[in-house]
Order: structure tokens, then sequence, then C-alpha cells
């Protein structure tokens, strides 16, 4: 199974890579009318993006057509999202498409694989910097080759946090989003980031450039690659509440240590958000 597996992941690499040519072409020249909104006017979608993912889910279902797939943009239009035990692809086309429609140069293409509700391999194409991260279970994380490590540091006042505040434009979802972030400065950091893509994000952690990234609001497909590419650099996964991390709750915290993590934990001001599994779509 361990071969299979690692041909899979091979063919998946190969495939990010392509589909992020496809991207760098398209970055920069994408039209005014070709940019839609999906759950509110900050939520952006693109032909770029249902190109991508057509791709992407075309080429992996060529090689593994048993296998199962969860596609932000196939969710989008009615699919189903509940991920089962059996091998399933998790596939984000455009990590960060407003990055991608105003040339912000952190866009991704985001490619998990999962069975038994477990990611084995993760990989994210940061498409417009030309950097392909990857991590498969028990194996390492790795850029370019290159393995990656998180942060050494401990005091989390020598930390930079990394966070997003979303498409979700609640009031009362905005209050806490707001006050989690006073909370976090207030500690002090040492500053707080954002590059504007969950994966990327998470890969940041990774490569130990921020020693913490959390966010409410997210998808499964925005962080299911980069979750075991976390972990296998050695870091810390769990929800924003402290609890072990949910793919499908739409709630994350990656850390570089334990001690961090509480430390966030206690800080962030947490809600709920309405499952992936509960819905077709948000």
């Amino acid at each position: 199974m361990e071969d299979i597996w690692q041909s899979a992941m091979d063919h998946a690499v190969a495939v990010a890579r392509k589909a992020g040519q496809v991207v760098r072409e398209a970055a920069g020249v994408v039209r005014a009318d070709a940019v839609m909104v999906k759950s509110s006017p900050i939520d952006l979608v693109t032909q770029t993006d249902q190109q991508v993912e057509k791709l992407i889910i075309g080429a992996l279902k060529s090689q593994f057509p048993t296998h199962c797939f969860i596609g932000e943009e196939s969710v989008s239009a009615g699919d189903d999202c509940s991920l089962t035990c059996a091998p399933t692809w998790i596939i984000d086309p455009i990590d960060g498409t407003t990055n991608f429609v105003h040339t912000f140069p952190f866009v991704a293409v985001s490619i998990g694989f999962a069975v038994d509700k477990q990611v084995e391999f993760g990989v994210v194409y940061s498409c417009l910097r030309d950097e392909m991260f990857t991590a498969r279970r028990g194996k390492g994380a790795f850029c370019d080759g290159r393995p990656l490590r998180v942060s050494p540091r401990k005091d989390i006042r020598q930390a930079v946090v990394a966070t997003e505040f979303g498409s979700n434009r609640d009031a009362a979802a905005l209050d806490k989003i707001f006050a989690s972030l006073r909370r976090v400065v207030d500690i002090p950091v040492h500053g707080v980031r954002g590059a504007g893509s969950a994966a990327i994000n998470m890969c940041l952690v990774a490569s130990g450039c921020v020693e913490a990234y959390y966010e409410i609001g997210i998808h499964v497909w925005d962080v299911a690659a980069g979750s075991l590419i976390v972990s296998e650099a050695g870091g810390v996964l769990m929800d924003v509440q402290g609890g072990p991390l949910d793919l499908m709750s739409r709630r994350v915290l990656a850390t570089n240590n334990r001690n961090i993590a509480e430390r966030l934990v206690r800080e962030i001001d947490a809600f709920s958000v309405r499952r992936d599994d509960d819905h077709a779509s948000s």
C-alpha cells in the first residue's frame, strides 16, 4: 500500500505544478467580469478557479477513478462535502483567490489525500513564488526537497502570529475576531501577519517563519494538505478552543509547540461556524 500512496503523491505533485502554471499564466490578466462572488461580496471565485479544479480532478480521476473527491468549486456547485474512510482527495484549486485577483504573490494550489479520515500526504504549491511544499505521514515535510522544521522559539512574546479576517462580515463574528486580535497583540507578540492563504500560512508555520497561525471560517480544502505539512515539520495542531483538530469544523490553530498553542487558546475569543459536512456549500 505504501508504494501505491507514494505513486499517488508523485502524481499529485506533477498535477499541482501543471495547475500552478495555469494559475501563473492567468494572474494579472483576470478581467473584472470574470470575477464572481459566492457567500459574500468579498468571497471571490474566478473562471480560473473552476478551470484549475477541473484540470486537477480530471488528472487525478484518470489515475484513481474509484477515489472520492472534495473540491472547493465542486462543493460550491452542490457536490457532497463529507469525509469518509474511503481514499479521498481534498482540493483547493486556488487558495488565495483574492490574492490571485490582485496579484498579491501568495497563491497556492492545495491537494490533500486522506484515508480513514487521516491525511496521508499533502501538497501545497505556491504558484507565483514557485515553491513546492510536500509532506507524507511519518516521512517529514519539505520545500523543494529541503527539510522543513518549525521555529524553536518557546516564548510567545517573541512570536509572530499569522491570522486572517476571512469572508464573514457578520458583526458578531467580526467583534470576536477583533477582540482576539487585540488580546494577541496585547500579550505582546512580536507581530501579526497574514499571507491571505490558509495553506501558505500553514507552510509558514512549518518553515519556521511564523510561530503560529489561527483562523475561524476556513474550510477543509484550505487546511487538509497544510495540516500534515505542519505536523510533519514538528508542529502542533488543535482546535482554537484546545481540543483536537477537526478538519470539518472550519477552525484551526497551528503552532510550533504546545506551550504557544495553549497560550493562544486562552486569548482567542472562539465562536462556531457551520461545519463543512453539515451542508454542500457555505
